[in-house]
This record gives structure tokens, C-alpha cells and sequence, in this order.
């Protein structure tokens, strides 16, 4: 009995480390900056995505990126123009107090135009994204397969 119930346990872990290794996190201040990732390249240019949670009772605004890996990161919306989906560079993100700002697949996002090495799945990325209060904090793109859609975080 005592040895079925260790080889559960192990199994159990074994099951949750892909998860835990995909889930990761970084905090500025009130903000938490939630499983940020971007997808393997093929081209110069990059998209990166995650969610900041805002726990304070102020507002924030993400008003710069910067990342080694790239030429000119920056921060993009996408729109739509009639029957035309549109992409145009955005001075800022609003955090809402108690709120989040979601940078996903056809919304916000952080471009990174210029890259100077393709992503590779797998691969860590590093950004330094900054917050109009928060500041500066460093973070790591988790690298996924080409075609993924972010819908697991």
C-alpha cells in the first residue's frame, strides 16, 4: 500500500511539471505580469503576449518594451478597418485599478520588429517591459510552437 501510494505521488508530479514549467510569472509593484510568451519565427519579427493583472487601487499604463533580441520593440493594438484587420503602434496600454490588460492574438500586443536570431521553441526570451508606476521589471518570453494560440494561459 505504501509503495501504490508513492508511485501516485510521483506520478502526480510528473503530470504537473509541464504545467508549472509553462504557468510562470513576474510582479512590478501591485502588478502581475502572467505566463508572457511569444511564438517560434520564421520571419524578422516577433509577436509577444501575456496578461498583467492590476491588484492596487491605481491605474497603470505599460508605456515601453525593450528586449536585446530586438531592433525596435513596441507596442501594438490590431483593428479593424471595414472588412480589413489592421495593426497601428499604440503610445500606451491602460491597467485598470483592480483589472487587466490582456496582450493576445488579435488585440494588444508587443511587436518585435528586427529580431536578431529567429525563436526557437523551448527557448527563453528576455524583455524588460516599463510601467508609467511600476517601472521597470524583467520578464522572459516562454518560446511555443509556431502556430500556437495562447488559449492554455
Amino acid at each position: 500500500m505504501r509503495v501504490l501510494r508513492r508511485i501516485l505521488i510521483t506520478l502526480s508530479c510528473l503530470i504537473a511539471l509541464p504545467m508549472l514549467a509553462q504557468a510562470h510569472e513576474f510582479k512590478a509593484g501591485d502588478l502581475v505580469i502572467e505566463h508572457p510568451w511569444t511564438r517560434a519565427t520564421t520571419s524578422q519579427n516577433g509577436v509577444a503576449y501575456m496578461v498583467i493583472d492590476n491588484n492596487g487601487k491605481q491605474a497603470d499604463k505599460l508605456i515601453a518594451v525593450s528586449s536585446s533580441v530586438s531592433d525596435m520593440p513596441m507596442l501594438h493594438t490590431n483593428y479593424m478597418d471595414g472588412d480589413v484587420m489592421k495593426m497601428r503602434m499604440v503610445d500606451a496600454i491602460d491597467i485598470p485599478a483592480g483589472g487587466k490588460a490582456e496582450l493576445k492574438p488579435g488585440g494588444f500586443h508587443v511587436m518585435l520588429m528586427g529580431l536578431k536570431a529567429p525563436f526557437k521553441e523551448g527557448q527563453m526570451i528576455p524583455m524588460t517591459l516599463t510601467f508609467e508606476k511600476a517601472g521597470k521589471v524583467d520578464v522572459e518570453l516562454m518560446v511555443e510552437a509556431a502556430g500556437a494560440s495562447g488559449a492554455m494561459h
